[in-house]
């Protein structure tokens, strides 16, 4: 049973201060585009200070343990589980 599911707009969110962090500046001066393929799985792109940074499945899931951590008090270890949501778009799933 999920004890929580983050929303698109979250995993944005968690992205945008991942990536502000690793770039010193601040998460309203990044932009992000989550996307999905079949083949390669969940990305995302990552727009800071003029530059493009790629981010992986990997990635995603470390910027979402660091938001469980810091700014939602849950335990950054517990399972995360990324899904395309037919009318949520990008969720991730956490046990």
């Amino acid at each position: 049973m999920e004890k929580l599911i983050l929303s698109e707009q979250d995993i944005i969110n968690a992205i945008c201060v991942y990536t502000a962090r690793k770039k010193q500046v601040e998460p309203d001066e990044v932009e992000v585009e989550l996307m999905y393929d079949d083949d390669t799985g969940f990305s995302a792109e990552a727009f800071a200070g003029g530059r493009k940074q790629v981010l992986v499945t990997g990635n995603i899931i470390e910027a979402l343990r660091l938001w469980l951590d810091e700014f939602l008090n849950e335990d950054p270890f517990a399972g995360i589980k990324l899904e395309l949501d037919d009318e949520a778009g990008i969720i991730a799933r956490i046990r």
